[in-house]
């Protein structure tokens, strides 16, 4: 069990979250999308570490001067390393954690941008990135995420569906992408749409931020541990040595403290969540918000209102639409489907706005983007049908949901590589 709400989340298990209010793009974000874009990688830095250390096996997440974005590279290191250690019978328990002050601020919006007018430039890393989701969510062996500060977007796919996820007063999570004309991936439309009520629309569609007390309470971590704490944390689990999972988490339990809720915590706010996000539509959404705004107490949803009439209309309606089918999804289906989204999204099958919001957020940096359609009425929903229709079988990302070939599919087998 997550905390106090609910299971964890897995493509057979229900997990429960809750989430808080945002701007548009948030300072926090903003200033972490300046981060990455600003990533060079040197072929020679170690961007990812593993090391083996009896039956514990530990993944550190290691640029930490760019918040740990998730490059091609990392993607690689992180499945070579994922697939060698649950084939290892020597290791019980995988530790993941990130350098610095960050886990993971997310995907490279720099080579997304960089790579606008060359035909399909990231296909490769966002078809092993997907590929190694399911993984991640289907692992064999314990793991457990030491969540020191930053887990955003795509960095927060490595950190939900673990068995164990340690928190801190540090750790700050959301899923952005939706305001910048992108939309909820990594396995996000599966996650976020099967929590309780119509939480998951509200965290999709205004890339709310938590904090560290609210990810334990609403189920999206295990455990509340205080960063002062978290290296002895992490020395006990090495010395511990085992994958027990009852051992496991008895040992982060000496260590991780009860947590209370903030009187204005979102958590608190589920009945006009439930209220106004369960509206067919994005302009239905926004209506009832504006609805409940006006009423005495409800000054917390000016500012989230403000952002999502600031987002792109676009990828508002794509986000929603994927989140209302991931709650009839396997999460192998929801992450072929957000595969299809992410390449005709890219590909500007609809709209360039994904790297219209880039630019307004990372190169230029003037926050204005210009939408195009720029408002929700103009937005065709036969041309969002587009980019959600299937692709030929060939071209669907290959997720291998039988056991005995389990890590089949990868990239330099399919359709593409060839």
């Amino acid at each position: 069990m997550k905390g106090g709400l609910g299971a964890r989340l897995s493509p057979t298990n229900t997990q429960l979250l809750r989430n808080q209010g945002s701007l548009w793009v948030s300072t926090l974000t903003i200033s972490l999308a300046n981060q990455m874009a600003k990533e060079v990688v040197n072929p020679d830095e170690l961007v990812v570490v593993g090391e083996e250390l009896d039956h514990v096996r530990i993944i550190t997440l290691n640029r930490p001067r760019h918040l740990n974005v998730i490059s091609s590279k990392v993607v690689s290191l992180l499945a070579k390393y994922l697939e060698q250690w649950e084939r290892d019978e020597q290791a019980q328990l995988i530790l993941i954690k990130g350098a610095g002050r960050a886990f993971s601020a997310g995907g490279d919006l720099k080579m997304f941008y960089e790579g606008r007018k060359s035909k399909d430039s990231c296909l490769e890393v966002v078809y092993r990135m997907y590929w190694l989701c399911y993984h991640i969510h289907t692992y064999k062996k314990t793991q457990v995420a030491l969540v020191q500060g930053i887990s955003m977007g795509g960095g927060a796919s490595l950190m939900v569906p673990m068995k164990f996820s340690v928190v801190t007063e540090k750790t700050v999570f959301a899923t952005p992408e939706a305001s910048i004309g992108f939309h909820v991936d990594c396995g996000f439309s599966y996650m976020l749409s099967h929590l309780p009520g119509h939480l998951g629309e509200y965290l999709a569609l205004t890339g709310a931020r938590l904090n560290g007390k609210e990810l334990v309470v609403a189920g999206l971590a295990t455990h509340f541990v205080p960063l002062e704490k978290l290296p002895e944390l992490e020395k006990r689990l090495i010395s511990l040595n085992v994958g027990d999972e009852n051992s496991v988490k008895a040992t982060i339990e000496e260590f991780s403290l009860h947590v209370q809720l903030d009187e204005d915590s979102i958590l608190n706010k589920k009945q006009i969540i439930d209220e106004c996000f369960s509206k067919d539509s994005v302009a239905d959404i926004i209506k009832s918000f504006e609805v409940e705004a006006s009423k005495e107490g409800n000054e917390w949803i000016g500012p989230v209102l403000k952002g999502l009439k600031r987002s792109s209309p676009t990828g508002l309606k794509i986000t929603l639409r994927s989140i209302r089918e991931g709650r009839k999804q396997t999460l192998a289906e929801s992450l072929k489907k957000e595969f299809r989204l992410t390449m005709n999204i890219l590909r500007t099958t609809i709209s360039a706005d994904v790297y219209e919001g880039i630019r307004a957020l990372t190169i230029d940096k003037d926050n204005a983007p210009k939408w195009d359609p720029p408002i929700l009425d103009q937005v065709d929903d036969e041309k969002i049908d587009l980019v959600f229709r299937p692709f030929t079988e060939d071209l669907e990302l290959k997720v291998p949901e039988q056991e005995d070939c389990r890590w089949d599919g990868k990239y330099e087998n399919s359709a593409y590589a060839k």
